[in-house]
């Protein structure tokens, strides 16, 4: 499958997630982005991400696509205990923030909804939406990474 197409189908799986309620936004980019990865984590990785819907914990702060985007990152980025920290982690996840904040003008939940009822189908198809964008985004980051993209080549063949 082309990189683009990949892509595409990262944000549409991402989307449906969210939108069919099976995951709410930040379960929905660490569920998709695993599957992409051809899941090297258990799916119960999920669960360390159910804290952060609705701005971490319904709190209303930073977007839980956003910190389900970065939960992601860590997944390909992150260390164990005792390893050095991976060069790429903190400047690629300052750049999924700074991405989401040059598309939607922030990354706080609560300024990201402003101006829509909560319980609205307007609200959720924004909220969908704001999922899709992050977990394409990260799909396209790693898929520009060579050593990940031989990883996630070697599980999609």
């Amino acid at each position: 499958m082309k990189k683009i197409e990949l892509i595409e189908t990262v944000r549409r799986q991402s989307e449906g997630y969210f939108e069919r309620g099976e995951f709410f936004c930040s379960e929905a980019v660490v569920h998709t982005i695993n599957e992409l990865l051809g899941w090297p984590f258990e799916e119960d990785v999920v669960k360390l991400a159910s804290a952060f819907p609705i701005g971490l914990g319904k709190s209303g702060c930073l977007c839980g696509a956003v910190s389900g985007g970065s939960m992601a990152l860590g997944m390909v980025y992150g260390r164990k205990h005792g390893e050095p920290m991976n060069e790429k982690m903190f400047p690629i996840s300052a750049a999924l923030h700074d991405h989401i904040k040059a598309v939607y003008k922030s990354t706080c939940c609560r300024v990201l909804v402003k101006g829509y009822d909560f319980a609205s189908p307007e609200r959720k198809t924004h909220c969908v939406k704001i999922t899709g964008e992050v977990a394409a985004w990260i799909a396209e980051q790693l898929l520009a990474d060579p050593e990940v993209l031989k990883q996630i080549e070697a599980t999609q063949a």
